[in-house]
């Protein structure tokens, strides 16, 4: 039996939050508007490029101008494409995904990030052909936590949702695996607000070396 296990990006196999933060300031710095903080920058993450400059405009101007949003939302993705210096691998990641591959199975990414910086950050990595289908924020008409991009996935795998794990780290991701019928892990050391006994999620698990046993086991 063909099986898979799907990821979410930021968050969950890396630390891009620095990177967007760096992104995000570059962006208010050049138009004259106050900077926004670390904390503020990891807490608007989650829905995507366009509501995390939403919430970043509102943050520093109390409130949105459809015109100003625009305008920063395409100064934002021309920076964050080419953010990666900060960004980090979590912990024993690059052992857990060669560990699945040598287990035959399969390898997706689901993530809100659009998918020119996620094909950035990708290359960046060494991660070219690491993820057998990946889908992005803008990949779709939807984005997380809409089940659609999860599932576009699964297509794509040409599997079905009992053959695959999700994992993810925020409330996003665990309302897309909730909505989709999808099993899902939960990685607590990424970006999430809420406590943990709160989130849907069938296993949990803070070190990368305590996944893989228990991903297709009964909850």
């Amino acid at each position: 039996m063909r099986r898979a296990v799907i990821f979410d990006l930021d968050g969950t196999l890396i630390d891009s939050a620095p990177d967007i933060h760096a992104a995000a300031n570059m962006v208010l710095q050049g138009e004259g508007l106050p900077r926004i903080s670390p904390d503020q920058a990891r807490g608007f993450v989650g829905r995507g490029a366009r509501v995390f400059v939403e919430r970043m405009e509102h943050a520093v101007m109390g409130g949105n101008e459809p015109a100003r949003t625009a305008h920063l939302h395409a100064r934002f993705l021309y920076f964050y494409e080419r953010a990666h210096e900060h960004t980090k691998i979590y912990p024993h990641v690059p052992e857990m995904l060669a560990e699945l591959r040598a287990k035959g199975l399969a390898l997706g990414l689901c993530t809100n990030k659009p998918m020119r910086p996620t094909l950035a950050v990708l290359a960046h990595l060494g991660w070219d052909g690491v993820f057998d289908v990946v889908i992005g924020g803008d990949s779709l008409d939807v984005a997380k936590p809409d089940p659609a991009p999860l599932l576009a996935v699964v297509t794509g795998l040409g599997l079905t949702l009992p053959d695959i794990v999700y994992i993810g780290d925020s409330e996003t991701d665990a309302e897309t695996a909730e909505r989709a019928g999808a099993r899902f892990g939960l990685y607590t050391q990424g970006y999430r607000k809420t406590p943990v006994e709160q989130m849907y999620h069938h296993f949990r698990f803070d070190d990368y070396r305590q996944m893989s046993g228990q991903l297709f086991q009964p909850s």
